[in-house]
């Protein structure tokens, strides 16, 4: 191999490395800018976006109604003789209820005054933490679960229920007029064997004190107010369609597209031995 061979080859191995080095030159700065690009858009983004209030949400014009405990197909089933069938949803009602133990709301939360509204506008000032009002453990009565030996009538048959509304931040429940729940079998047949029930708070009241909510971050020891059911004498080894509405002003509950809008609908079931 002559000299003009060997130069020949070195300067096309120096082509090739030089190419190589553009190539990966090229896209280190392509790929830089376009991530300097999707930073820099997330960053302005940001900027608009409130750390307690989300700017764009599916708000719901009604807002639904769930149960607790919580079930599987939001079914309630209770087998007297067997302890293990009902004490799952004992321990769920017992964590469930913690935060609204007297102690604990007297700590964290404020007295206020009944029939109004909670309003705490900011006025130009972030107003934060927002101060929630409080709901007492004991306002549910005999489905409270303090000193109770039933434990909240599932010992017994007669088993409580909570009725809880979903939040939806900045909703006026009720459009400052009076609301509650109420309870009834879906069919006569679940009627009649739904039997005797009753409510805490009474008439299943739901006071405009508990809103407007303002959200997760603002809100941070809201506790939502419940309504508390407890059936006294359901026919046994039947399984019973019950359905919760809320009775309010501004909220809707006939929309057929959406079962949960301002109710919720469960199966009861008590077996006996």
């Amino acid at each position: 191999m002559g000299l003009g061979e060997i130069m020949m080859g070195d300067l096309e191995s120096a082509i090739s490395f030089f190419v190589l080095a553009f190539i990966l030159l090229f896209y280190l700065v392509f790929y830089g800018f376009l991530t300097a690009m999707f930073t820099l858009t997330m960053w302005v983004m940001l900027q608009t976006v409130s750390d307690h209030t989300p700017k764009y949400q599916d708000r719901l014009a009604t807002p639904g109604l769930m149960i607790r405990p919580k079930t599987e197909n939001l079914d309630v089933i209770v087998n007297i003789s067997d302890t293990e069938s009902w004490d799952q949803h004992v321990q769920k009602l017992n964590k469930f209820l913690e935060p609204y133990n007297d102690s604990i709301q007297a700590q964290k939360n404020d007295v206020c005054r009944p029939g109004r509204y909670y309003e705490q506008p900011d006025n130009g000032v972030l107003n934060y933490p927002k101060r929630a009002c409080q709901f007492n453990r004991t306002q549910l009565g005999n489905c409270s679960g303090i000193g109770d030996p039933t434990h909240y009538g599932y010992s017994t048959g007669q088993p409580c229920v909570f009725i809880k509304m979903n939040r939806v931040i900045n909703f006026y429940a009720g459009a400052n007029q009076s609301m509650n729940v109420t309870c009834a079998g879906k069919r006569n047949e679940d009627a009649e064997n739904l039997g005797h029930f009753v409510m805490f708070p009474a008439n299943g009241h739901i006071d405009l004190m508990y809103f407007p909510y303002y959200g997760k971050k603002f809100h941070v020891n809201y506790t939502q107010p419940l309504v508390a059911v407890k059936f006294l004498n359901v026919t046994p080894n039947v399984e019973v369609n019950v359905e919760c509405r809320i009775n309010a002003a501004n909220i809707a509950t006939d929309d057929e597209r959406d079962k949960f809008a301002g109710r919720v609908a469960f199966k009861l079931r008590i077996n006996k031995t």
